[in-house]
């Protein structure tokens, strides 16, 4: 990206001004936080070490991104440390916890890498897998997934989430085997075009497919978690399947809202307009009184359903040039790194 994209802050007194844009680089590694503080010194002292002795491409041009979403156990502390130490790190503290897909986010429009490159403090994963991601994107790819193939996670993660990738994969005809891995490269174009709210985070290559980049996926090394705790539970299962419903309406029929909703109101038009003639015909041949037959309320409900969603559709269609006006998804209560910036 050509310069960090601007978002609104605001700070405990006023408003925060705008970050100037920084000088671009070649790579911006997106690092959300949330309760890692036994992790960020780890990863930033390994992602130094692989940038000195591997990167050879990005090693002058390079610059390390701490989100910080609401964490509780000092974690923007010691981002703050590492970055007054290392100008290369830049640090966006969330004012409460919003989740990663504001993060992932806010990395994204504060990043000015011609790559960027996205991975989970957890350490489950090894930075230095990245050259082999970044090296897929200088081969006609826009995105290249991390797959961890063979996954050091206890069964309770594993299944779920073989499940959820498997139904994706195969609803979206995207043939990727870890969908929600959060170790992925990107060139910049792709994260400028998509869209991130709610917790699309987990849908990114299907966004990205349904905008026309070319997605593909590599195996990762995968370890189990040393430090912290996993965040993964029952609650984030639901909104994973909330969310894939979202996806598939936006990916499919956000344009066209009245291919959804007219077909599904026609179907249920039809159906209620074949009961009422049925039973018009035998109120015709005097067989017996329709008023009280349950039959004759179903045929009514279906078709006032039927028109109530083609009303709907319709609506959709003349909103649809004016649907989505981006909004900020997140509020930051202080930066580092940037210039041009009161937080600290």
């Amino acid at each position: 990206m050509g310069s960090a994209i601007s978002v609104k802050k605001e700070e405990n007194m006023g408003i925060v001004s705008e970050p100037e844009p920084v000088q671009p680089v070649a790579l911006s590694i997106v690092i959300p936080i949330y309760n890692e503080a036994q992790n960020i010194t780890v990863i930033y002292q390994r992602i130094c070490k692989i940038m000195n002795e591997e990167g050879k491409a990005f090693r002058d041009s390079y610059e390390i991104l701490f989100i910080d979403d609401g964490s509780t156990d000092g974690s923007y502390g010691i981002c703050v440390n590492i970055q007054e130490k290392d100008p290369r790190v830049r640090v966006i503290q969330f004012r409460r916890n919003f989740g990663k897909t504001a993060a992932l986010q806010a990395g994204f429009s504060f990043s000015s890498g011609s790559y960027i490159v996205s991975i989970d403090c957890d350490m489950q994963e090894d930075p230095a897998d990245m050259f082999n991601l970044l090296s897929l994107l200088n081969n006609g790819y826009d995105m290249v997934c991390g797959w961890r193939k063979e996954r050091h996670d206890p069964l309770s993660k594993i299944i779920p989430s073989r499940l959820f990738n498997w139904a994706v994969a195969g609803i979206t005809g995207i043939r990727l085997h870890d969908f929600n891995c959060g170790f992925k490269a990107y060139r910049s174009e792709v994260i400028k075009e998509i869209k991130l709210y709610g917790e699309l985070h987990r849908f990114i290559p299907v966004l990205a497919f349904q905008r026309g980049f070319k997605v593909t996926e590599l195996p990762v090394r995968h370890q189990g978690r040393q430090f912290g705790r996993s965040k993964f539970g029952a609650k984030r299962l639901i909104k994973g399947y909330l969310d894939f419903i979202q996806v598939l309406f936006l990916t499919n029929f956000i344009k066209y809202p009245l291919r959804l909703f007219g077909a599904i109101g026609t179907i249920l038009s039809m159906i209620g307009i074949l009961i009422l003639i049925y039973l018009t015909i035998l109120w015709f041949d005097g067989i017996r009184p329709i008023g009280d037959r349950p039959l004759m309320t179903l045929g009514v409900l279906l078709t006032l359903m039927g028109v109530q969603l083609f009303s709907i559709g319709f609506i959709g269609e003349i909103m649809r040039d004016n649907y989505y006006r981006a909004e900020e998804e997140y509020a930051i209560s202080k930066t580092a790194g940037f210039t041009g910036t009161r937080g600290g």
